[in-house]
């Protein structure tokens, strides 16, 4: 499974969603159910799968499925 996959799948487990509807649009503005809690639940399962720690800056910026892969790129991970 390359870094895609794992991001896509951490993506489509959280917000149960079909991996079609991820994107430039998919965004805590145009996703009903994202929320603090999925946020939290969000993050923590990207840390687990890419194996890193964000910043509380970071987590805090998480906020959108774009945001999440310039992020990673500070930690060397190339979506």
């Amino acid at each position: 499974m390359n870094n895609l996959d794992k991001y896509n799948q951490v993506f489509c487990e959280t917000f149960s969603v079909n991996s079609d509807v991820l994107g430039t649009n998919f965004s805590n503005d145009t996703i009903e159910n994202w929320d603090s809690v999925l946020q939290l639940s969000l993050v923590t399962s990207i840390e687990d799968a890419f194996d890193v720690m964000f910043e509380p800056e970071e987590i805090m910026d998480f906020k959108s499925y774009e945001k999440g892969k310039v992020i990673l790129l500070k930690y060397d991970v190339i979506i």
